[in-house]
């Protein structure tokens, strides 16, 4: 039968001097220090913005056009939110809906020197031409005793809004796309939609 005496040393509960106690609170230590420093490295995401809709060009940004998203991507090529503020500034190209915003698609104001042009299309739109389309505009002149042609007008040009109820216009058919015509093209247009017409906008790329 073992010594009651030296049963008793093996269950002694451990002191804060047992070698062994400090042993373990030290390796679950550098267990916890470990794995906090891998999900440390493991998350290198920053905030940047992302579009919470289609921005065409001339949309001069505010709040509700932008959200927030943590992303891991090369620095400088799109919005970042710690450094950037972007509220005033201006899109020069179409920004999709969800789409990270890139650094060289946003100036400051006035640096975007298009101009939006309301135009009343004659011939049906595509039932999926939305803002931020790329579009051709093209113009027959009025009917004579000769076939008219029709001329292009001005192409790859963005859709900046399209009203498909547009009052009186809508009886004959007629839709107003509103156009973001950059500034070399807006007096072609403005000389052709001058001398009347039909208006047939043709959507590229699957507009």
């Amino acid at each position: 039968m073992a010594d009651d005496g030296s049963v008793a040393g093996r269950l002694r509960r451990p002191t804060w001097r047992d070698p062994r106690l400090l042993v373990g609170i030290l390796l679950m230590t550098v267990a916890v220090v470990g794995v906090a420093a891998a999900v440390r490295a493991a998350d290198q995401t920053e905030p940047h913005y992302v579009a919470a809709r289609t921005l065409v060009p001339g949309t001069v940004i505010d709040r509700e056009d932008l959200d927030v998203v943590r992303v891991r991507i090369e620095d400088g090529a799109y919005l970042p939110v710690d450094t950037a503020q972007p509220w005033g500034d201006v899109v020069t190209r179409t920004v999709a809906a969800g789409e990270l915003v890139p650094q060289s698609s946003v100036e400051p104001e006035g640096a975007y020197d298009g101009r939006v042009i309301g135009v009343v299309a004659h011939a049906p739109l595509a039932p999926d031409l939305v803002a931020g389309a790329t579009v051709d505009l093209w113009i027959a002149p009025p009917a004579s005793d000769a076939l008219p042609t029709a001329s292009l007008v001005a192409e790859n040009v963005v859709v900046a809004d399209v009203d498909r109820d547009s009052g009186g216009f809508a009886v004959s058919g007629g839709q107003t796309v509103y156009l973001a015509v950059p500034q070399d093209q807006v007096q072609a247009v403005l000389d052709a939609l001058s001398a009347g017409g039909d208006v047939t906008i043709v959507g590229r790329g699957g507009s």
